[in-house]
């Protein structure tokens, strides 16, 4: 009777024989209108010091009030000729008729005029234009004529610094990310694809979707940033396409898996895919939201980064999804069996008995669960003491992981010049007030001078000159001075600029990171339908986050040479870290649950659920932890560390958490897990199986 309704279903399904067909063709028309879309992301990306900063910071209103100013807003370069033996009477000469060059081809605001250290080893010539205007490609074509003319002599150093040259340099860095993120992504994710399926084929189809995916995201952002102006940045982009191969490929691998085990229960490959989406196609997508909802969090965020950040993030994860769940079900299915050659599922055949790995781990949980619990809890608890050893405020100077011509420039200088800034502070005063506001400015605690620059539109630049070297605490010091005695004044510039970074990303912590909690806590237990599990998978995933963030404060500095933390490390890592972890517990707490309704015991229900996703959770771990450690091969301090602390993050959740502690806490609190639901209050009488929500690897 069973055999003749299953064939009854599976020719009620040759009905449908076209719609593979349909979706491809489907897919094709989106991607023929999303490509050139995609194309044109590179186009809107910002990566300015002041793009990344919140709306109502003062330095924000400094860089706002420049722009309306005549001319707009200046690049401010340093050229900087150093000889450690003493410049030279030629050496002086040189850069004098240098000098005098970039002021010939160039509008500058002012002649260039030489400034020697009191040893003197070092000239420099501090040079302002406002001809660029608010052009980022103008503005570097700038940089790089000036560089074209600031010319070594024989034994002569010459450089060009100042932080017109920093932006430079670091657009060019951020413009360069996007083709080796994508190529290494797609490299690290066909090698453990090969790997995991051992097939000549079938690792190239999740592949080649997951690409389809990124082409989508990246045109839907692109029109994002057209229709509401979402900051995009080159960090926000990269980690975008990031998301999209690892999530993709890990929905990719819980499909695959499940539709391999149809196809030996079902003869038709059709059949076979809508029973595979019925089996695990809840539980990704009560995934995929969860990790949706918890980076949308960041639309709650005061920096500009971070709140752009979050709906590119989500939409990555988004198009995954999408494509996951049509493009490739449909591909598979045209492909038929051969797609697994040589590995090829035989309809009937008996399903192989293998030793399971989790098998042994999880009986080993279960043997002794308090133990293992506190052990575990202690082990996460001194690894997150290695967050105190994180290093400093991460200085502009030190984003780059191998240091361009504008740090080594401005390296010299901080040497030549230790009683004064080579960096000005900008000031932006009320016109009327001007001629005050310099004087003040003058008798500040920590100025070396001050200068008037420029006015329009009622305001009025100044030019703000301290003793202190850039970014140090003495200009620290010296821009909240400013800022208590200039009323109605703005004080910006790049050290005031990275003061607001670093109070936006504390604040933003305090805000986001509850925003985070709740919703996913929401989530998951309108998913389980009880609370102590809920709790248990926030708590595991929030000690996974401090424990990471512990081993990046040990092996920062001394391992990898990184100088400073960038301000958004702490909560764009726990942000993802809490997504895409409870994004895992999903998984293997819905299969217990679903075996604890089956009537199964506590230990036999933890058990069996995590024998049964174990394999697949732990090769989708490894393929998420190696896609954002292709960002730890990255040029930029910020992209190195976020990388590497998710990395870290996503392997201790995999094979520490979510097997042993995860497992063991199940086994310990037996139903009292499942409190206050049914499964929680009584014990579970025998229920009819539904289908299995993640497949056996």
């Amino acid at each position: 009777m069973r055999g003749a309704e299953q064939d009854g279903r599976e020719r009620t399904r040759t009905r449908w024989r076209w719609l593979p067909w349909a979706i491809v063709g489907l897919w094709a028309a989106v991607l023929a209108v999303a490509g050139p879309l995609a194309g044109r992301l590179g186009d809107v990306q910002v990566n300015r010091a002041v793009d990344y900063l919140p709306a109502g910071a003062d330095s924000t209103q400094v860089a706002r009030i420049q722009e309306t100013l005549p001319g707009g807003e200046s690049t401010d370069l340093v050229l900087v000729y150093h000889r450690d033996g003493g410049l030279t009477a030629a050496d002086r000469a040189l850069a004098a008729r240098q000098s005098d060059e970039v002021a010939r081809d160039h509008p500058l605001t002012a002649p260039p005029h030489g400034v020697p250290s009191k040893d003197g080893t070092t000239l420099m010539y501090p040079v302002s234009t406002t001809a660029p205007g608010q052009d980022d490609e103008a503005r570097t074509a700038f940089v790089d004529a000036v560089r074209e003319t600031v010319r070594a002599g024989d034994g002569l150093e010459a450089e060009v610094g100042g932080p017109g040259a920093l932006t430079a340099d670091a657009q060019k860095v951020y413009g360069s990310v996007g083709g080796p993120v994508l190529y290494t992504t797609v490299a690290v994710v066909a090698l453990l694809l090969i790997l995991i399926y051992r097939s000549p084929l079938l690792w190239l189809v999740p592949l080649v979707v997951a690409g389809v995916a990124d082409a989508l995201s990246m045109a839907v952002v692109y029109g994002l940033n057209r229709g509401f102006d979402t900051t995009v940045t080159g960090q926000s982009s990269a980690v975008m396409t990031i998301l999209v191969f690892g999530a993709g490929t890990d929905y990719a691998l819980l499909l695959v898996s499940r539709y391999r085990e149809e196809l030996i229960r079902l003869r038709s490959p059709h059949a076979a895919m809508a029973a595979a989406l019925r089996g695990c196609g809840p539980a990704v997508l009560a995934s995929s939201a969860t990790v949706a909802a918890g980076l949308l969090c960041l639309l709650a965020a005061d920096l500009n980064s971070s709140r752009g950040m979050g709906p590119l993030a989500a939409v990555g994860v988004l198009c995954a999804l999408l494509a996951m769940l049509t493009l490739l079900p449909a591909v598979l299915v045209l492909l038929g069996r051969r797609v697994f050659w040589p590995l090829v599922p035989v309809h009937g055949a008996e399903p192989r008995r293998r030793r399971s790995v989790f098998a042994a781990m999880g009986g080993s949980a279960g043997r002794r669960p308090v133990a293992v619990l506190v052990t575990g809890g202690v082990l996460l608890g001194a690894l997150s003491l290695g967050a105190f050893a994180l290093p400093g405020d991460l200085k502009q100077e030190d984003s780059f992981t191998s240091a361009p011509d504008s740090v080594t420039a401005m390296t010299t200088l901080a040497d030549a010049f230790p009683g004064r800034s080579t960096q000005p502070i900008t000031v932006m005063t009320p016109t009327s007030r001007a001629d005050d506001a310099l004087a003040r400015a003058r008798t500040t605690e920590g100025v070396a001078s001050a200068a008037r620059v420029r006015s329009g539109g009622g305001w009025t630049e100044l030019s703000v000159v301290a003793t202190a070297a850039p970014e140090s605490a003495g200009e620290r010091n010296t821009v909240r001075a400013l800022r208590d005695t200039l009323d109605g004044s703005h004080v910006g510039g790049p050290g005031a600029q990275q003061m607001d970074l670093d109070t936006a990303s504390a604040r933003d912590l305090r805000s986001v990171v509850p925003l985070v909690l709740l919703s996913v806590l929401v989530i998951l237990v309108v998913l389980l339908r009880g609370l102590v599990a809920p709790l248990l998978l926030v708590a595991a995933v929030v000690a996974v986050w401090g424990a990471s963030l512990g081993i990046g404060g040990l092996l920062f500095e001394p391992l990898l040479g990184l100088k400073g933390t960038d301000p958004g490390l702490p909560l764009l890592s726990f942000v993802f870290l809490v997504a895409l972890g409870v994004d895992y517990g999903i998984f293997l707490m819905h299969r217990v649950r679903e075996e604890a309704r089956a009537g199964a015991g506590p230990t036999e229900a933890a058990l069996t659920g995590l024998r049964a996703t174990g394999g697949v959770i732990a090769s989708a771990g490894l393929v998420l932890a190696a896609t954002f450690a292709v960002l730890t091969n990255m040029p930029m301090t910020g992209l190195v560390e976020l990388g590497f602390v998710i990395a870290v993050g996503v392997l201790l959740d995999t094979f520490l958490v979510r097997t042993y502690l995860v497992t063991a806490a199940s086994v310990a609190l037996g139903r009292r897990i499942w409190w206050p639901g049914a499964l929680g209050r009584t014990p579970a009488a025998p229920a009819p199986r539904e289908p299995e929500l993640v497949g056996a690897p």
